[in-house]
């Protein structure tokens, strides 16, 4: 058994809190999971109140970037009992961004002990409403106060949830990105790590300026090849078939990605992973072939794409309510996570009670 102290804190957040309009990413429930790793051993494994950290200014995740993280959900079924969707390849996955940049793997029981005890303290901030969830973030840095172009030895990991409302909450428009580039052959793209994102900051502001919502990167070399979403890896929906990009190291292995190639298949839709290039996509929409487009992530889960713009060339989609697709599989998720679906998969696990404060 893995022991966790708790520190509950003097008094609650929660009564300010307004379900109905929660923003995302800015809301944080009471608590927080932390640990340290010392001398090659995790150690100290706490929830505390939520609050800031003190951190050195030679803090070498600052300066060198090594800082990773997760993002996934907790909701509630309709009985009220709060579950998590496939937690266990959050851990996998964070573990292998852990790998590539040069940072300790968090035990997998630890983890998952992490989230169950965090989530089960902070049930009730879990949002009812259709599309809400309980986000939940946990991070690692490093923490050696020094400077130098080197492996830190020591790190910390946390946990911080809070609800938030859908991402996306109507239809997205995307701009194929053909200057700059997210991640070349070799790099750390399809690691969680901070500085992907920071690299995403500028093209995503100047496409946003040109009233879309998010860009769509390219292959690094050509700029030829469908990669992913800033937010979301890409789906394409033709006549006979459903194809997105495979998973090259410059893509994130994103689980809502995983978790949709398997209720595909279950369907006997057939799905290809390959190279996509954007000329295959803008002939196929000339010819009609093409009937959809969406993305996919934890946050997002599936979001429709209402406009994706290539150069000059614009595909455009009047009317996604229609995109049968899509909508079946954000139905099916999130009826797997209420408990309005038959889970035939095994991904839903229920979020163990058993907190006690120490």
């Amino acid at each position: 058994m893995i022991k966790i102290n708790v520190t509950k804190a003097s008094s609650s957040k929660l009564s300010d809190l307004d379900f109905a309009n929660i923003p995302f990413g800015k809301v944080f429930s009471d608590h927080m999971f932390t640990a340290d790793y010392i001398d090659g051993a995790w150690t100290d494994l706490k929830i505390i109140p939520f609050g800031d950290l003190g951190i050195s200014p030679v803090n070498l995740a600052i300066h060198y970037g090594q800082s990773i993280f997760e993002g996934m959900k907790a909701s509630k079924m309709n009985d009220g009992t709060p579950v998590l969707f496939r937690p266990e390849l959050h851990v996998e996955r964070l573990n292998a961004s852990a790998d590539r940049m040069m940072m300790p793997n968090i035990p997998k029981e630890i983890f998952m002990e992490a989230i169950h005890r965090l989530v089960d303290l902070e049930r009730d901030w879990i949002p009812n409403e259709p599309g809400s969830a309980l986000y939940i973030r946990p991070f690692m840095f490093a923490t050696d106060a020094r400077l130098g172009v080197q492996v830190s030895e020591t790190y910390k990991f946390i946990v911080v949830v809070g609800p938030v409302g859908p991402y996306y909450p109507k239809p997205i428009s995307l701009l194929a990105e053909t200057q700059y580039t997210r991640a070349a052959t070799g790099g750390v793209g399809e690691a969680k790590t901070a500085g992907n994102y920071a690299a995403s900051l500028l093209p995503a502001t100047l496409a946003k300026k040109r009233g879309y919502d998010q860009v769509v990167w390219l292959d690094s070399k050509e700029f030829k090849y469908v990669q992913e979403v800033g937010t979301m890896n890409l789906f394409f929906v033709l006549k006979d078939k459903v194809i997105t990009p495979t998973t090259e190291g410059t893509i994130l292995k994103g689980i809502t990605r995983k978790c949709i190639i398997e209720i595909l298949k279950s369907k006997n839709i057939t799905v290809e992973e390959r190279r996509i290039s954007l000329d295959e996509i803008f002939e196929a929409h000339e010819k009609g072939e093409l009937l959809e487009i969406f993305g996919s992530g934890t946050a997002a889960v599936v979001a429709n794409v209402a406009k994706f713009d290539w150069n000059e060339k614009s595909i455009v989609f009047e009317d996604v309510k229609t995109h049968k697709i899509a909508n079946g599989l954000r139905d099916i998720i999130n009826g797997l996570r209420a408990g309005t679906e038959e889970d035939s998969f095994g991904w839903i696990e229920p979020v163990r009670s058993q907190v006690s404060a120490s």
